[in-house]
């Protein structure tokens, strides 16, 4: 079994990173209507990443410094973020109409304060039929993931000292998700399903899920495998994935929000668990070559910012539609997650000098402060403007 410190570098894992953000790319082109449950597949790796970063610490240490471990996610997702949204609000004011320009600034202090699902949830703003025209509607799931990040430490802080302690963590992550179903089920029932769908506690389950598959009790229960195994019961769980990408009808499937999704979600943490341990098998080599491993290294990057660029780029534009829309929209979308990752992400995680130490707060937090003073300098569009002009830009 791969150590913890390991398991970001695994290909597989980068791979199925790589698949998931394919299926919600070709999800929200149209193309793909079971791909939003890429996004769950993603919440699924996070809780496992996460936890077992988190227990090889405290298995090393004796606690967990929980301090650093939030600094660590606040540079690693933050940065990055911050570039987009203020990009994002940049082009809106050049490009797009009021109303979504408007919608933009109204959500993008939401979206800094990593709350923006409850945002939509309180002003019941449905994501199934209303999403199309707000830029930061996708960072639903991001605030997701941190506010997973605030809680869940903690509770491993917890329980998972001691004796047993690894045991405890599973014990409380499988509690929790099936609480979180039990959740989604009734919350699911409704006909607006964006409480369900968006909710930190009806999704805490995939996270969930995820974290207790890096705990010990579930390690030792995939240790005996062999690699023919792992195969015989990886390739299945891949293909069902994949099929239920496709064949889901998108919110309107059946059972979707009463077990399905929880399904999906069991079914993603058993295939990493299974992955984790045995990579260099048959799947672990497919589902970890060049190209699902490359689209996992930029997931992050073409995830934040696909949406903008699907919603701005008009539709035909070049007298492309259909596929050659998507080709397009898609090619933008991988050119802006490059740019991320070789001037933000990548010199923010490999400490380049300027990212180290106070030198990077304070990049961190001349980002904020300019992307706050950008949110604010932006006049807030009247009802009937019209576009406002490119070279409205040069007076920021």
């Amino acid at each position: 079994m791969a150590s913890a410190s390991r398991r970001a570098h695994i290909g597989a894992l980068d791979g199925l990173r790589g698949l998931a953000v394919a299926a919600v790319l070709l999800f929200h082109a149209g193309h793909m209507r079971g791909g939003f449950l890429g996004v769950d597949l993603f919440f699924v790796l996070s809780g496992f990443l996460i936890t077992g970063l988190l227990l090889e610490e405290l298995a090393g240490r004796g606690r967990i410094d929980l301090v650093a471990f939030w600094g660590r996610r606040a540079r690693r997702l933050l940065p990055a973020l911050a570039v987009m949204v203020a990009g994002t609000l940049l082009l809106a004011w050049a490009f797009a109409g009021p109303d979504v320009l408007g919608s933009a600034l109204r959500d993008a202090p939401w979206a800094a304060a990593q709350s923006l699902n409850w945002h939509f949830i309180g002003e019941q703003i449905g994501y199934w039929n209303a999403s199309g025209t707000r830029l930061l509607a996708h960072l639903w799931s991001i605030s997701v993931e941190w506010q997973f990040y605030l809680a869940w430490p903690v509770v491993v802080a917890l329980v998972g000292k001691g004796h047993g302690g690894q045991r405890r963590v599973a014990l409380v992550a499988v509690a929790g998700a099936f609480v979180s179903l039990l959740l989604m089920i009734r919350l699911g029932a409704a006909v607006d399903t964006t409480r369900a769908y968006e909710g930190t506690d009806t999704r805490a389950c995939s996270l969930l899920l995820g974290a207790a598959a890096a705990t010990a009790p579930v390690r030792h229960a995939v240790a005996g495998l062999s690699r023919t195994a792992v195969d015989a019961i990886c390739v299945p769980l891949l293909g069902g994935l994949l099929v239920s990408w496709v064949l889901t009808s998108g919110e309107t499937t059946p059972g979707l929000f009463q077990g399905g999704m929880f399904a999906h979600a069991l079914a993603g943490a058993a295939l990493i668990a299974l992955l984790a341990h045995a990579p260099d098998g048959l799947a672990g080599r497919a589902v970890g070559s060049a190209v699902p491993r490359w689209l996992g290294e930029l997931s992050y990057g073409l995830y934040l910012w696909h949406w903008p660029v699907y919603l701005l780029l008009p539709r035909p534009v070049a007298g492309l539609a259909g596929w050659g829309w998507t080709v397009t929209a898609i090619g933008l979308s991988l050119l802006a997650a490059v740019v991320s990752k070789v001037t933000v992400e990548d010199p923010v995680r490999l400490r380049a000098r300027w990212a180290t130490g106070r030198r990077g707060w304070a990049a961190l937090a001349v980002a904020g402060v300019m992307a706050a003073g950008l949110w604010a300098a932006i006049p807030r569009p009247q009802p009937g403007a019209g576009t406002v002009d490119v070279s409205r830009l040069g007076r920021l």
